[in-house]
């Protein structure tokens, strides 16, 4: 089994793998759509943080980072994240294709969040986007330090790669937060 990480997922791994590649799907945008109630945000005043949503351009890509997960772990791993994207994600199946070229592209689990569910909150102004995140904090810590972290794990990963939203979101929280010294 296989599990796609383009959120917390990249820099925030707290289950046992096997092997772990870097690379993208394709046909997907990576958004700040989705409300959080329960890692970075409460229901009361809820974050903000990452899923997929389809583009209109099929050869579009999300890099991020590919988990084979052991067979002796698969059953522990799933119940695991199923918990931990409890707040409106469900499981879909789609290519991965490696960056390293030498690995074929191969089928796996991702979590996203769909405009069905509850939790979803869409799309809205950049600007409006970062007040929210710069206003909230939940559980597994501050909105701020998950867009804060996201940016700063992609740079990482892949610097060559702009994301566009990702980037523009951090730009605008930066400029509105409270904790950075302004010159």
């Amino acid at each position: 089994m296989w599990v796609y990480g383009y959120g917390s997922l990249i820099w925030k791994v707290d289950f046992p793998y096997e092997t772990k590649l870097v690379g993208y799907i394709k046909g997907y945008l990576r958004r700040f759509y989705q409300h959080s109630i329960d890692h970075r945000g409460v229901p009361e005043k809820p974050g903000r943080v990452v899923t997929l949503i389809p583009s209109d351009k099929l050869d579009s890509q999300v890099w991020g980072v590919a988990y084979k997960i052991r067979e002796e772990d698969i059953k522990k791993v799933t119940e695991h994240l199923d918990f931990r994207e409890k707040n409106g994600y469900s499981k879909k199946t789609v290519t991965f294709y490696p960056r390293d070229t030498q690995n074929q592209p191969f089928e796996i689990t991702l979590y996203l969040a769909t405009e069905e569910n509850e939790s979803y909150a869409g799309p809205k102004p950049i600007e409006e986007i970062a007040a929210q995140v710069v206003s909230c904090a939940g559980p597994s810590g501050s909105n701020k330090e998950y867009v804060y972290n996201l940016a700063d794990a992609m740079r990482q990963l892949v610097p060559e790669v702009k994301d566009d939203h990702l980037f523009e979101l951090e730009a605008a929280v930066k400029k509105v937060d409270p904790d950075l010294k302004r010159c």
